[in-house]
């Protein structure tokens, strides 16, 4: 008998975690909840990405979902600065208010 949890599993994890996040993304109007919730949805995608490696036994999904934490990170960085300096020329982080095109 083996402990090992089915593929399955993790699967529908990593299509629950994206799908929480992509209903946020749409539905929230704040910058911050809207940057979390692409975060998670890569966190899913990552999920789905180490359960098919494991499944198939090739590293090449881990590998590919370092890449995509080196990304998420560095993109992670740069959005929480874009967000700050944005907080410090609008007041507002509400995604409706906020207009760059406009002074």
């Amino acid at each position: 008998m083996s402990n090992t949890i089915p593929t399955v599993f993790y699967l529908l994890l990593s299509a629950l975690l994206f799908s929480i996040g992509a209903v946020a993304f749409l539905v929230k109007r704040n910058i911050i909840t809207t940057f979390m919730s692409i975060e998670l949805m890569l966190n899913g995608v990552n999920l789905a990405f180490v359960a098919f490696a494991n499944h198939l036994h090739q590293a090449s999904g881990q590998i590919f979902v370092f890449f995509v934490m080196v990304v998420a990170a560095a993109e992670a960085a740069v959005g929480l600065a874009l967000i700050i300096a944005l907080f410090r020329a609008r007041e507002t982080l509400n995604v409706d208010q906020v207009n760059l095109l406009k002074l």
